[in-house]
């Protein structure tokens, strides 16, 4: 990524490294060491790893640092173990949230050993460096954070519970954006991606929100559309159960949603479109128009070639025919009655 001038004072940090494929990165624990030593600095040292997870270090990776908090997304094709004896100490708090496979961390003298398996989350203070292990495809998200913020809430507790819980949900939804956003970050924007995480990660440890701060407007309507995202097809899906699913108001998820331009209901609608039109081009397996309206949800196949057209300029079967490799000209396509197109 170009420097910025908070990357060049170390405030802020990036990289990515895919060594899942074989020969693109030679060396791919080197690399991944490399640039999290030159990106991410000091205040977040590397433990030492096994010899088995260096030579098969097959890991597709992205890290972002915001100040005194780093994110870590990882999938890691092979297993990822450390070895030796931890030395030194940490003053950190660090939220593992596992989507698929397990975490398993060790335990230190005033505590067990814990494993966060695909789905949980766990959220603790780290006093001492500790092993962990995974096992292999395990995708996981990884921050650290500062302790003095941190860890008056949690003292000696381990949060654990579900990965979609809405506290979750909305810190992983606002790590996602700063992974995106984070070239083109001002100062001010730093202090605000900063502190939302930090705010968001209180949230997780209290299991509750300031769902009335406004500086998490961005993180909830951003939660909410990836939860409505990975639900388009369920006739279920309404501003109400997003709401219900985040714990919040639908007043607040509206405001949320203000601060976007759009509101959640126009975003249901536009993204249920954008996949029907994206059905519309596929080369195997097509729907009718009919069958498109029925699976998005539309009330009928009229009002969804009304609201196809008046998004995209064209009816269904016009955009599919537009569309068409030229060798499939002569072939009919959809059963939309005629006199509707």
């Amino acid at each position: 990524m170009n420097s910025t001038g908070a990357e060049a004072d170390g405030t802020l940090g990036a990289f990515s490294v895919d060594s899942t494929v074989p020969g693109v990165v030679p060396r791919g624990f080197d690399a991944f060491l490399r640039e999290w030593e030159t990106r991410i600095g000091d205040g977040f040292p590397q433990p030492t790893y096994s010899p088995a997870t260096i030579a098969d270090f097959r890991v597709r990776s992205r890290v972002a640092k915001v100040r005194d908090v780093a994110i870590t997304d990882v999938h890691g094709v092979s297993a990822v173990r450390t070895a030796g004896t931890p030395r030194g100490v940490e003053d950190q708090v660090r939220l593992y949230v596992v989507r698929r496979g397990a975490w398993a961390l060790g335990g230190s003298r005033d505590r067990g050993e814990h494993t966060v398996s695909g789905g949980q989350f766990l959220l603790r203070h780290v006093g001492r460096p500790s092993h962990f292990e995974t096992v292999p495809h395990t995708t996981a998200q990884v921050l650290v954070l500062p302790a003095a913020m941190l860890k008056p809430l949690l003292g000696n507790r381990v949060v654990t519970g579900s990965a979609d819980s809405a506290e979750v949900r909305l810190l992983t939804a606002h790590s996602n954006m700063v992974h995106a956003t984070m070239a083109d970050l001002s100062p001010a924007g730093v202090e605000a991606a900063h502190s939302s995480l930090i705010e968001l990660a209180k949230a997780v440890a209290l299991r509750r929100f300031d769902d009335v701060e406004p500086r998490l407007a961005p993180a909830l309507a951003q939660a909410a559309k990836d939860l409505a995202d990975s639900q388009l097809a369920d006739p279920d899906l309404s501003p109400p159960m997003l709401a219900r699913e985040l714990n919040v108001s639908v007043r607040t998820l509206q405001r949320a949603f203000a601060t976007t331009g759009e509101s959640a209901t126009a975003y249901i609608r536009h993204r249920r479109l954008e996949e029907a039109r994206l059905a519309l081009t596929t080369p195997s397996g097509r729907l009718t128009v009919s069958e498109l309206a029925a699976h998005w949800q539309f009330a009928d196949s009229s009002h969804f070639i009304r609201a196809f057209k008046k998004h995209y300029g064209q009816t269904p079967t016009e955009y599919a025919r537009s569309t068409r490799p030229a060798d499939q000209a002569g072939r009919p396509r959809y059963d939309a009655p005629p006199e509707r197109l």
